[in-house]
């Protein structure tokens, strides 16, 4: 697939990106990209030995990170085989910075050799017996931020947008994992118990602020997609308490160490 020939386009910077960052990190091409979403930090460890962290400043279109909890570096892992290319922090829609820079890491990664993503996020669960802490699958997505990445009419097929062999997979390495669909909210302010009713009538189980419009990015790129969810809390209205920035990140760190047993024993298998 082709784009116009114009340094100022998202699909040219990446192009830069994946330049400037072989050649700080003296890996040529990488073949799996992870993103890292709250909770998910500590899992990096698990992985492999990191051949190299470099700031996510240090590239062409990338902005500093903006939250609490994540870390703006990208590391290069090693792990078996396979060379991973491990973003420790995301940029969100709701930073109000373009769709374009929230979905550069995921183009920037396509362009380094990627094949595949694993897209993480920490989120609300709508089911009961997903406890704080409990990984779910993505299966598909609803994409409620009324935008998309792809520029021009380009028309890109998302029918198996979540790769049913990858999470095939996954259930092989853990059994006990259920799986379900993600609804992406704008954000920054978290859902209305109204929006979780709403979640659940369209068919959602997982409501978040991020992760659709990468995926979709990275469809658009030909990488497969595998996309994992951490249940920080129970959804807007289902526990009766307040929802609290604090307390999304303190389950990710509770459950951090399986989260990192999982990736372990899922990524060298992609």
């Amino acid at each position: 697939m082709t784009h116009a020939d114009d340094t100022s386009s998202p699909y040219a910077l990446a192009e830069q990106a994946a330049a400037a960052l072989a050649e700080k990190t003296g890996i040529e091409k990488h073949d799996v990209a992870l993103v890292l979403g709250s909770g998910w930090l500590p899992a990096v460890d698990a992985l492999g030995e990191a051949t190299a962290e470099i700031a996510t400043t240090d590239l062409p279109g990338f902005s500093a990170a903006a939250v609490t909890g994540h870390s703006g570096k990208i590391r290069s892992v090693r792990s078996g085989d396979k060379q991973l290319l491990v973003f420790l922090s995301r940029t969100h829609y709701y930073e109000g910075k373009g769709v374009a820079a929230v979905v550069h890491g995921v183009r920037t990664a396509a362009k380094a050799g990627c094949r595949a993503i694993v897209l993480t996020n920490g989120c609300g669960g709508l089911k009961e017996t997903w406890k704080p802490g409990t990984p779910v699958l993505i299966s598909d997505h609803i994409n409620l931020t009324g935008r998309s990445p792809i520029e021009g009419a380009h028309f890109v097929d998302l029918t198996d947008l979540y790769s049913s062999r990858l999470r095939a997979m996954c259930r092989e390495v853990d059994p006990s994992l259920d799986e379900g669909v993600y609804v992406q909210f704008p954000g920054p302010h978290y859902e209305t118990p109204a929006e979780i009713g709403m979640v659940r009538a369209i068919g959602g189980h997982l409501a978040g602020m991020s992760t659709t419009l990468e995926a979709i990015a990275a469809r658009e790129a030909g990488m497969e997609v595998l996309g994992i969810s951490l249940v920080t809390n129970l959804a807007a209205g289902m526990s009766g308490e307040p929802l609290n920035h604090e307390e999304v990140l303190e389950a990710g760190k509770a459950a951090a160490a399986r989260m990192g047993e999982l990736l372990t024993r899922i990524v060298p298998r992609i």
